[in-house]
């Protein structure tokens, strides 16, 4: 979410963030093992190995990970769309709390404050209890110290963090700063909100059947291994380069399904987690820094 655009080019040789890295190992046995073939005299490789037909296994394999990178993609796109659906409805509820809750005291702009703030939390809380990694200092500004030290000992952060909004919330209805629809419709906002980090948690503890991710490494393994005998005696030395290129195709296609495939990470090819919460926040301190409503112009200058 830099909004920077490279070049065509400029994409087409990136290295650091493409899946070259992680699939190098595998390109490079396949090459070695090629190359020596390629050294054999064709008499001494069975005739078996020359005639045998890969058309089949190509079009299996190619299926195979189309629907891998099919299903990943499912996956990345959901979470994104699960994300969406958490940052909009932070920023509803945060508007609705600074606009709609009468500020009868000036201690109701703070309660409000406190509100926005546990807001931007939340989704801080859920990025961190995605990532399965503990509370850190991204949340203790946003919180009073007491409810910082608590949130360490709970399972799910963001769960707490939802409870306080919504017994803040109350405590403003108790004190008539909000009336009884409104905190019906922020509940229903607050809902929606909960379910969307819920579905983000099914994705992440439900990932592909592992009997199928072996059963596509074996075939891509013994695909790329089999290559070599079948095309030494008619590419010769090029042999070596081929299979290097073929390899580089079908281990990154199914690689980038490996990647995409857990969209909560930290990885380059991740759904940006961390640049969408410091939107929320941002957007937090906006709303904080405007006159809530009309009706409580009168308070403006009591803080």
């Amino acid at each position: 979410m830099t909004g920077e655009k490279k070049s065509w080019f400029g994409v087409a040789l990136e290295f650091q963030k493409s899946v070259i890295p992680n699939i190098l190992p595998r390109i490079t046995i396949c090459g070695i093992f090629a190359f020596v073939i390629s050294l054999l005299p064709h008499e001494h490789i069975p005739n078996y190995w020359k005639e045998l037909d890969i058309v089949v296994p190509s079009v299996v394999l190619g299926l195979l990970l189309v629907f891998r990178t099919n299903t990943a993609y499912d996956r990345f796109w959901e979470g994104r769309k699960y994300w969406a659906s958490i940052a909009t409805t932070i920023l509803n509820i945060g508007r609705q709390v600074w606009v709609l809750v009468e500020e009868k005291e000036p201690i109701d702009r703070e309660a409000k404050k406190t509100i926005l703030r546990l807001l931007a939390a939340f989704a801080i809380a859920a990025k961190l209890h995605l990532r399965q990694q503990d509370i850190n200092s991204e949340l203790e500004p946003l919180m009073s110290a007491e409810r910082y030290e608590h949130l360490k000992i709970v399972n799910n952060s963001a769960l707490q963090i939802a409870y306080w909004i919504g017994d803040d919330l109350q405590k403003l209805f108790m004190r008539n700063c909000l009336e009884r629809s409104q905190l019906n419709a922020i509940n229903f906002l607050m809902n929606g909100m909960i379910e969307s980090v819920i579905g983000c948690n099914r994705i992440l503890t439900t990932p592909l059947p592992l009997a199928y991710g072996i059963h596509l490494k074996q075939l891509l393994l013994i695909y790329c291994l089999a290559l070599p005998f079948k095309m030494v005696p008619d590419f010769g030395w090029l042999t070596a380069p081929s299979v290097i290129l073929i390899s580089y195709t079908l281990f990154g296609i199914e690689e980038i399904g490996i990647e995409i495939e857990d969209p909560f990470g930290q990885d380059s090819n991740d759904i940006p987690l961390d640049d969408i919460c410091n939107l929320i926040q941002r957007d937090m301190n906006d709303l904080m820094a405007l006159e809530p409503s009309a009706s409580n112009l009168e308070y403006a200058d009591v803080k």
